[in-house]
């Protein structure tokens, strides 16, 4: 489970990269156009859960 949460982390975080570095209106901290916004959420709803996950596993 672990590794797959951080899979789709990482997949997650290099889609909204890829789209922010070509669209003109979203920036790297956040979206600005339609098709930014739903990459931007599912990023934030990865982070959050992995790094929930860290925290409960007690991770230095």
């Amino acid at each position: 489970m672990t590794a797959d949460l951080h899979t789709r982390y990482m997949d997650a975080l290099g889609a909204w990269e890829k789209h922010a570095a070509d669209c003109g209106t979203c920036t790297t901290t956040e979206p600005g156009c339609p098709d930014g916004t739903p990459l931007w959420k599912r990023l934030t709803r990865l982070q959050d859960a992995y790094l929930t996950h860290l925290r409960t596993k007690g991770a230095p």
